[in-house]
């Protein structure tokens, strides 16, 4: 530990005198008129003894009493006053009140006003210097009352997880303001475990200095965050504005200068005759008037310019040209995964972090998957804490890396948004461009998606616009998702990226290469001549299916916005001179939105206002939030029917001039119903005489799915249909659904044939039926409703599969089922084959092959394959397949598939012909010889019963046999079992 010098000692003490002598000026200068606003730091001036102690590539992250700290970094008494003045030249250009410190050369981090909003991003540059593998520490204070705040715990437990090297200081003076806290504080609590904390009397300049070089000792060898709780007093009142003489006692204040770190460490220098009372009383004097001169001539220093009010809210966003993506089919899930891995691989100081992103689950979307198995050192899961998300966000951004994080839906972002609003928006305009915080948000976004409810399904853009220093962008499509994710990684400033839920997996196809996006470039979707129509997010889709609706009826101009903050004023401008009328659709609700500031931008100018034939229409979500039921969701959110009128209403005034500013439209327009609220089965009902024709849809079936593909119909025209029956199954890429009916009746017509690929909410078919449908609610609320367009979610449909045809010789075996039941168990096979193999069973014998022909010793799979046929020989029904005219044979011979893993996350199938006629030399060489054909990109046709696949390389501890219908076959999942 090293030992305080004679130099050393009188170096603290100039350092706590000078930070002395600059309150007591401040104070004087404000009785004198002088100056706006004090906070002092008297009775805090010890910590001097922490920062001298600290080396040049160590940080501060302070609060507002620390003026002796970050006088002992290397901050001057002038730096001091001129930002006492607010004046231009200083870490803050002025911006910010007198002693809210910032040094970006002293790694002295820019301080916010709200309490203990500075310890998460404290954390994040101790992580960062973590992952560099640096030796450096990270100081972080704050006041003993804020350490009531959700965020002081967010940090203890951050920094404790991670074995940051962080050294926490709580300056405990007892009060916050007026507010007694040695009784409530955590640690007073027993919230707080003691022997994390180690005790420092704050007014002992000695012990701070030896306790502080003990801790950073061992925190530069690894051994992680240390915790200190300082008794300290505080001399004089909270600020300026405050008289601690209305709730302190005369005795309580007269006893304060017992615990002034000044005076003490005067005597004890006094007294180890470092100094004499004479020199002292000199130097105090010499500091005196220094202080007075150069607050003297700080007062007369240069003022910020008002036109400099600007500057530094953002830098201009990066102009890349890049191409990210070949040309392709992708969905936005897709791009939004292969642009996070180029972004990652591109660029090792960018960072990943968020709930769940991690391997096997790979996000809650799968955007992250497979990121983390490949970049396990850039890529990393968050605790459930969306305020650390943010603020270690931030913390790292500063320091240098270049985060990229997820909040799991843009709906829980509130918890964060202290960190967002406090720190990440404000970081570069606070600090006058000297810190800033280059760090992606992403997060799904929106509704159109039923059973989200009201913290899935939130379209908050306006909320995160109305901050100045966050750029907001909302792709629509894969290619914008790609190119604007890549453009903001590469972006100084903040970014909210968020990715419309609904649309992830709607699948496009590209001719060209996905290259970089433009932030604040609009895209023209659709040229038009009549009407404007702005939307961006899910509300482009909705709006091109109201331009389908329309037709060559209206001439409409559609425009993307996509990039909110900022926008493309001069596109829409352009267009609006063109059509001369404004209809903006959006999916956020009305009060305070986009949607009114684009209207509001329009109207305001006078050349546009004087052009418009009629007013702009804002076509919105209503002042309220998405509902769990369909019919809440569906009644607020905008739809085609909606937009289809807004675009007809606006063009019907096309030679009157418009008598109002804007005409809203967050409610819902009189029209007509065509079909119900999508998400049950059956939709809209048309009368007849005495009968009547309901309709069979396609219903919702989850989060993400969009469509999906017609694999059976199940009933024939005419055919009597009871509660509950099955009338077919779809397909999609997580299983296979039957839609069942709600009411008794006869099969109309079909509308579909099977292979169809169908939109959800689509109409399949018709029942004719005399009684009433248990869907009758979502009629009604659709009549009292807008006319409701099908929605369409988004997932690709299925790649159809070959069925193969089974030309083998085989026994005929007369059905055991009546035709409607085979019918029902269509593609079904009739028997299940499990394997309990015990991993260290299968193991052993490897080794023992491997001792007498190590080349030629079998995997694994290949002995659980050779099992698995010896089965199906000795077991017949293991041999039968239901052939597609309903017919069930039993192979005499037979094939064995086994699943192949191929590059891409896609899966082959190899099969060994009549694999029960082989020796086990003849069934090895075969199957090594199939398998390696099916990785060379050999297809083969599939006419095996049994498919065979090893999961062993993913950890799967356990494996059970499951049925994949459009093989019409039984897949085993193998891989080592276990006790539990």
């Amino acid at each position: 530990m090293p030992v305080l010098s004679k130099d050393d000692k009188l170096r603290l003490l100039r350092i706590i005198l000078e930070s002395r002598h600059a309150d007591l000026r401040e104070q004087n200068l404000i009785r004198q008129g002088k100056g706006h606003f004090h906070v002092s730091g008297m009775g805090h001036e010890a910590l001097g003894a922490v920062s001298i102690q600290m080396e040049p590539d160590d940080y501060i992250v302070s609060y507002y009493r620390d003026r002796g700290l970050v006088l002992g970094r290397g901050m001057t008494t002038r730096q001091l006053g001129l930002e006492y003045f607010a004046k231009r030249n200083t870490g803050s250009g002025g911006r910010q009140m007198p002693s809210h410190y910032s040094d970006a050369d002293l790694h002295i981090w820019s301080v916010p006003t709200p309490t203990g909003s500075q310890l998460l991003p404290a954390c994040g540059i101790a992580w960062g210097i973590k992952l560099d593998g640096k030796k450096n520490v990270v100081v972080t204070t704050i006041g003993d009352a804020a350490t009531r705040q959700g965020d002081f715990f967010e940090a203890i437990c951050f920094a404790k997880e991670k074995n940051l090297p962080i050294l926490f200081l709580v300056e405990d003076n007892a009060y916050g303001i007026s507010m007694p806290t040695r009784k409530t504080n955590p640690l007073a609590l027993e919230i707080l475990e003691e022997e994390n904390w180690r005790h420092i009397e704050g007014q002992d300049v000695q012990q701070v200095y030896d306790a502080t070089a003990e801790a950073f000792e061992k925190i530069r060898a690894g051994g992680g965050p240390f915790f200190f709780w300082i008794k300290m007093e505080r001399l004089s009142s909270h600020t300026s504005s405050d008289d601690q003489k209305l709730y302190r006692t005369a005795e309580e204040l007269r006893d304060l200068e017992k615990s002034d770190p000044l005076a003490c460490w005067k005597d004890q220098l006094i007294k180890e005759g470092v100094i004499t009372q004479k020199d002292y009383a000199e130097l105090d004097n010499e500091i005196k008037e220094r202080v007075r001169r150069e607050y003297a001539e700080a007062e007369k220093a240069e003022d910020p310019s008002p036109n400099e009010l600007l500057a530094n809210v953002t830098k201009p966003p990066p102009n890349i040209e890049k191409e990210i993506l070949p040309p392709g089919k992708y969905r936005i899930g897709d791009t939004v995964n292969k642009t996070l891995r180029a972004g990652i691989e591109e660029d090792s100081q960018r960072i990943i972090f968020g709930e769940d992103i991690e391997d096997p689950k790979g996000g809650v979307f799968r955007l992250t998957q497979k990121l983390s198995s490949e970049f396990p050192e850039q890529v990393f899961n968050s605790p459930l804490a969306e305020s650390t998300i943010l603020g270690v966000a931030c913390g790292l951004a500063a320091y240098g890396k270049r985060p990229v994080f997820e909040v799991q839906f843009i709906d829980f972002i509130y918890p964060g948004f202290n960190q967002l609003v406090t720190n990440i928006s404000t970081l570069r305009w606070r600090s006058f461009g000297n810190w800033k915080c280059p760090a992606v948000i992403y997060a799904p976004y929106g509704a159109y998606l039923p059973g989200g409810s009201l913290w899935h399904s939130q379209a908050n853009e306006s909320a995160l616009a109305h901050y100045p220093g966050l750029n907001v962008v909302i792709p629509s499509t894969p290619a914008d998702a790609a190119g604007l994710l890549w453009t903001a990684m590469h972006a100084e400033d903040p970014v909210i990226f968020l990715v419309a839920k609904h649309l992830l997996w709607a699948e496009h196809e590209y001719t060209k290469p996905i290259r970089a996006v433009p932030l604040g470039k609009a895209r023209t979707v659709h040229d038009g001549s009549d009407v404007t129509v702005v939307a961006w997010g899910n509300t482009i889709e909705k709006s091109l299916e109201a331009l389908n609706k329309i037709g060559n009826e209206i001439s409409v101009e559609l425009i993307d916005l996509r990039s909110i903050v900022p926008w493309d004023a001069a596109a829409i401008e352009e267009s609006v001179r063109k059509t001369r009328r404004l209809v903006v659709v959006q999916e956020d609700t009305e009060n305070c939105s986009v949607g009114q500031m684009i209207i509001s931008h329009v109207t305001g100018n006078p050349g546009l206002w004087s052009e418009l034939l009629s007013p702009p229409i804002l076509v919105s979500k209503p002042n309220v939030v998405i509902g769990y039921n369909p019919i809440y969701e569906y009644a607020a959110l905008p739809d085609v029917g909606r937009i289809v009128t807004a675009i007809r209403r606006s063009i019907s005034t096309r030679h009157e001039r418009a008598a109002g500013a804007g005409i809203g439209d967050s409610g819902r327009a009189v029209v007509t119903p065509e079909v119900a609220v999508p998400g049950s089965p059956i939709s809209a009902t048309t009368e007849t005489t005495e009968q009547r024709v309901q309709s069979i849809t396609v219903p919702v079936m989850g989060e993400g799915i969009r469509n999906a593909k017609i694999v059976s119909l199940l009933k024939k025209r005419g055919e009597q249909i009871q509660l509950d029956d099955e009338l077919c199954e779809v397909e999609t890429d997580k299983a296979v659904y039957p839609i069942q009916s709600s009411f008794a009746g006869a099969m109309g017509e079909w509308k579909t044939k099977i292979g169809d690929t169908v939109e959800i909410g689509q109409e399949l078919g018709t029942i004719v039926t005399s009684e009433p449908a248990s869907a009758e609610q979502f009629d009604t609320a659709a009549k009292e409703s807008v006319a409701r367009e099908t929605v369409e979610a988004a997932v690709s449909a299925a790649e159809p599969s070959e069925s193969g045809r089974h030309a083998r010789r085989y026994s005929a075996i007369e059905p055991a089922l009546s035709p409607t039941i085979t019918r029902k168990l269509n593609r079904v096979i009739p028997a299940n084959l499990q394997i309990d193999a015990r991993w260290d069973a299968i193991q052993e014998a490897r080794h023992a092959v491997k001792k007498t022909d190590r080349d030629q010793a079998p995997s694994p799979s290949m002995m659980i394959a050779w099992a698995v046929v010896r089965a199906m020989e000795k077991h017949a029904p293991f041999r039968r397949l239901i052939l597609e005219d309903d017919q069930i044979v039993q192979n005499d011979d037979f094939d064995l598939g086994v699943a192949v893993a191929l590059e891409g996350d896609r899966l082959a199938t190899a099969v060994i012909t009549t694999a029960n006629q082989k020796s086990w030399p003849e069934f090895v060489s075969t199957y090594n010889e199939t398998v390696a054909a099916t990785r060379g990109g050999r297809v083969d046709a599939m006419n095996a019963p049994v498919v065979i696949t090893s999961l062993g390389a993913f950890e799967v501890k356990a494996g059970a046999p499951i049925v994949v219908p459009l093989h019409q076959s039984v897949r085993c999942s193998l891989g080592p079992r276990t006790a539990n």
